[in-house]
């Protein structure tokens, strides 16, 4: 489902070049849950754009369900994007003058299906969430748990090949964090979704059923959580 092999990263600043990320090489099988774990300045935000093609590699390839999208052009990318990709954000991004529906119905309005279908789509996939009462309401009448479960039925709303969730419980108390990752489990699950979440927190992690862990832009722990409960 998504392959990264031997993939480098440097910026460019003036005349010298900063490593970000260094060798970093792994797989994620279709229906896989993995956490890409790593505190501030490990790298996995450089990660987590490469990724999702918001950025191009020093060096290296990323393979999403067979295909190479380093080598895409930006309108390539936009369209494989559109088709493939799920993106969850930690401060939500949803658009405050549209109502719950609108935004999940978003992406399909880009995929230029009918006005009726996507309708059923969003609504089915609110309903999933736990929404399916407040589907004409605005994003501004909702809690913070609330609009990132939006926020997930959007991404989810083209049947993507991957998830990439961005710390999507950063901005959530632990009670409404725990149903969050609860939530995704339970999609991951019911649904075969290959989720791939960055967060650098360790209870998020260890709720996943892999963690691939970064440090000073090198891989160093890929496997099922080893770490000490607390």
């Amino acid at each position: 489902m998504l392959a990264v092999n031997h993939l480098s990263h440097s910026f460019r600043n003036g005349t010298e070049d900063t490593p970000v990320l260094n060798q970093i090489h792994f797989d994620v099988g279709k229906g896989e849950m993995v956490a890409l774990l790593g505190s501030s300045g490990s790298g996995k935000s450089t990660l987590l754009n490469l990724m999702a093609g918001l950025m191009k590699p020093t060096t290296g390839s990323i393979l999403i369900n067979g295909s190479a999208i380093e080598k895409m052009n930006e309108n390539q990318l936009a369209e494989f994007r559109r088709s493939h990709i799920g993106f969850i954000f930690q401060s939500y991004e949803l658009i405050t003058h549209l109502t719950v529906r609108e935004n999940v119905e978003l992406p399909l309005v880009f995929q230029g299906m009918k006005p009726k279908l996507r309708r059923e789509k969003a609504m089915s996939l609110l309903t999933k969430v736990g929404l399916g009462e407040k589907t004409e309401m605005f994003p501004s009448q909702l809690s913070g748990g609330q609009q990132q479960r939006v926020s997930i039925a959007r991404s989810l709303v083209t049947m993507p090949t991957i998830v990439f969730a961005d710390e999507p419980t950063g901005n959530l108390d632990t009670k409404t964090e725990k149903e969050i990752i609860d939530l995704l489990i339970e999609l991951n699950e019911t649904l075969g979704l290959t989720f791939v979440i960055v967060t650098h927190e360790l209870e998020v992690a260890r709720r996943t059923q892999r963690v691939i862990q970064l440090r000073d832009g090198y891989l160093v722990e890929d496997g099922a959580w080893a770490g000490e409960d607390e």
